[in-house]
Parts: C-alpha cells; sequence; structure tokens
C-alpha cells in the first residue's frame, strides 16, 4: 500500500521522529507558519509526507544560519513560483491545443493608440499608422 504524498496521516509524534526534530519544535512552525499541518477532526494535527519533506527543509535552512522569517519567506517564495510554473504549464499546454490560422499577424498601430490587426495584403487606412509585423516565436 502506497502512501499519498499529500495525505495527512502522521500524527505529531511520528512526524517529529521522521523529520528529527522535536514535537514542541513541529508545534512552533505551525504557530509561525511555516509548516501547517491538517488538523484532525479532534482538533489534533496530522502531517503528509509533503509536510515532512518541508520539515526537513525547514531543518537544512536554519542549520545554514537562516531565520525562521527568512525561512518562511523562502517557502512562500518557493511555492509562488511553483504555483507559477504549473500555471504556465496550463497556458502553455492550452496555446498547443489552439489551431493555428495564420502564421504571422500584421498589426496597425493608430496616433491615438489604437491597435488596429490587418489581414495580409491589407494597408493602413491613415498615413499615421505604423505597422507591426508579429511572428511567434516558433515560426522562425
Amino acid at each position: 500500500m502506497a502512501i499519498e504524498y499529500e495525505q495527512p496521516i502522521f500524527v505529531i509524534s511520528v512526524a517529529a521522529e521522521l523529520a528529527d526534530m522535536h514535537p514542541q519544535t513541529l508545534r512552533q512552525y505551525d504557530r509561525l507558519g511555516i509548516v501547517s499541518p491538517s488538523r484532525a477532526p479532534g482538533k489534533s494535527r496530522r502531517y503528509s509526507q509533503r509536510d515532512i519533506t518541508m520539515l526537513r527543509e525547514v531543518q537544512r535552512l536554519s542549520q545554514e544560519g537562516v531565520s525562521l522569517e527568512g525561512i518562511k519567506r523562502i517557502l512562500q517564495l518557493e511555492n509562488q513560483v511553483a504555483a507559477l510554473q504549473r500555471r504556465v504549464t496550463e497556458l502553455s499546454e492550452e496555446i498547443e491545443r489552439r489551431p493555428r490560422a495564420l502564421d504571422s499577424r500584421i498589426f496597425a498601430a493608430g496616433a491615438a493608440g489604437d491597435v488596429v490587426s490587418l489581414a495580409r495584403g491589407q494597408r493602413p487606412r491613415a498615413r499615421s499608422q505604423a505597422v507591426v509585423v508579429w511572428r511567434p516565436r516558433n515560426s522562425e
């Protein structure tokens, strides 16, 4: 039987042993919002394998001299980067699924700052409009 990485199953004593820490340290990290485990119906803490991995990372950073506030900020930024990377992947997959109508698009920029898409061979209406050709990176 495999244990799911995100499944909160470890009580605090087991989590502390797995992370090689004292249970009071885990309580402090929870109070500070550094590693916040799930809660069981009786309000007892339940840690997942992911939480254990994070606790080990906190311990490593702490041993390198990073303050608890610094560790908290590092973990927040790492979570933000991971979320942004997932979003980029989603958007990239969405772009790949879309049909490609044209290899390039032509736009005209008017004097008032408006942008008008032009069909191939079409010229801008006024002399004050500048023409910009956009080509996707992969068509070069």
